[in-house]
C-alpha cells in the first residue's frame, strides 16, 4: 500500500441541502464557498441531483457554479458530480468549455454513472444501462475536449477546451472503477460513505476504498501524477455536545429519509447512526484524531470535507468551515497556498 507524498489540497463539498427554502439554499451555498474561499480551501465541489430535494437541491450545477464564480476569484470549483447518462455529452462539453472561459480556468470536471435510480425514467433512460451509457458518454466527452471532430458532419467544440480533458475526475465505488479512472489519467473521486454488503457489514470506509485506491494508482499510467479525493463528513464545533446535539436531529432525518425510500438503516442509538453514516465530529481536537487515523485520507491528495449527513445550521456550517481550514486540515498536511492566508479568527 502505497502513500502519496506531497502537500494536501483542502476542499469544501456542498449538496446544497440547508433546511431552506430552494432560492435560499443556492444563496447559502454561495456563501459558504465564499467563506471557504476566505479561508485558504483549494476547492468547491457541488452535487447534481434531480427532483428529489432530500438528496439534493442544484439540478443545474454548471448554471450555479457560474454564478459562484462571479463572487469568487481563486477557488477551484468542482462539479462532484454530473451525471453523465442522463446527460448529452457534447452539451457537457460545450458547458464546461464556457465555465472554464468565464471563470477563468477554474472547473474541475467530475463525472459519474450516479444517481438516483427513480430520476432515470423520467429523462428517458433506464437505470440498468447506466454503467454501459456512462462509458460512452464519457468516451464523447474526451473526445470533445480533445478537439477531435464529432458525429457525421466532423463538428469540433467550440469554444475549444483542451485544458479540461486533464481536469476530468472519475467518481466510483468499486476497483474497477478505480482502474477505469486510472488507466485514463483521470482524478478519482472517493464518496463520503459505502453501503456495506450484507456479507460485510463491519466493514471500515477505509477498507472498503483502500482497494479502490490501490487499484487506480496500479493503473495509473508512468508519469502521471495521481489526483485521489477523499470526501468525508466532518462536522467541527467548538464543544461536543453542540455537534452532537446537530447530529441527533441531522441524523435521525436521514436515517428517516433513507427507510421512506426502501434503503435500509441498521443503526437506531446515536453512536450507531455516526457510524453508518460515516461521520467525524466534535472539536478540532477530536476531529484532528478521527481523520488522522483514516488511512485512505493519508494517501489522498485532496481532502474534501462536507457536513451532509447533519447539515446543521449556516452559521455552524460557517464556522466548521473555518475550524477546518485553521486547527483540523494543517494538522493532516495542508497548508493554504501563498497569497491566500487564512484569516485569523476573532
Amino acid at each position: 500500500m502505497s502513500t502519496i507524498r506531497g502537500e494536501k489540497k483542502l476542499g469544501f463539498f456542498t449538496r446544497v441541502l440547508d433546511q431552506v427554502g430552494s432560492g435560499d439554499r443556492l444563496r447559502l451555498a454561495l456563501e459558504q464557498i465564499v467563506h471557504a474561499e476566505s479561508f485558504g480551501y483549494d476547492s468547491a465541489w457541488v452535487a447534481q441531483h434531480h427532483f428529489n430535494p432530500h438528496e439534493g437541491g442544484l439540478p443545474s450545477p454548471f448554471v450555479f457554479l457560474s454564478h459562484v464564480a462571479a463572487h469568487t476569484q481563486r477557488i477551484r470549483l468542482g462539479t462532484g458530480i454530473v451525471t453523465l447518462p442522463l446527460e448529452n455529452a457534447v452539451r457537457v462539453a460545450e458547458d464546461a468549455a464556457v465555465f472554464d472561459l468565464l471563470s477563468g480556468g477554474r472547473l474541475e470536471l467530475g463525472v459519474g454513472s450516479g444517481g438516483t435510480p427513480s430520476a432515470f425514467a423520467t429523462f428517458g433512460r433506464n437505470p440498468a444501462d447506466r454503467s454501459r451509457d456512462f462509458a460512452a458518454g464519457l468516451r464523447v466527452l474526451r473526445q470533445a475536449l480533445a478537439g477531435e471532430p464529432l458525429g457525421r458532419n466532423r463538428n469540433r467544440l467550440s469554444p475549444p477546451a483542451p485544458r479540461l480533458a486533464e481536469a476530468i475526475w472519475q467518481a466510483t465505488f468499486s476497483p474497477t472503477g478505480g482502474t477505469r479512472a486510472g488507466r485514463a489519467g483521470d482524478g478519482l473521486l472517493l464518496s463520503r460513505t459505502q453501503q456495506r454488503s450484507p456479507r460485510t457489514p463491519n466493514l471500515t470506509l477505509a477498507e472498503i476504498q483502500d482497494p479502490i485506491v490501490d487499484a487506480y494508482l496500479e493503473a495509473l499510467p508512468a508519469g502521471v501524477s495521481p489526483r485521489i479525493s477523499g470526501a468525508r463528513t466532518v462536522f467541527v464545533a467548538d464543544d461536543r455536545r453542540t455537534a452532537l446535539r446537530f447530529a441527533e436531529a441531522g441524523l435521525r432525518r436521514a436515517a428517516a429519509q433513507f427507510r421512506a425510500a426502501g434503503q435500509i438503516v441498521l443503526g437506531d442509538t446515536l453512536p450507531e447512526l455516526i457510524a453508518e453514516f460515516d461521520v467525524h465530529l466534535g472539536t478540532p481536537e477530536e476531529v484532528t484524531a478521527s481523520l488522522s487515523a483514516d488511512p485512505v485520507l493519508e494517501r489522498a491528495t485532496d481532502l474534501v470535507f462536507q457536513v451532509h449527513s447533519v447539515d446543521p445550521p449556516h452559521e455552524y456550517i460557517l464556522r466548521s468551515i473555518e475550524l477546518i481550514a485553521t486547527q483540523v486540515a494543517p494538522a493532516l498536511g495542508w497548508a493554504p497556498a501563498i497569497g491566500s492566508p487564512a484569516p485569523a479568527l476573532s
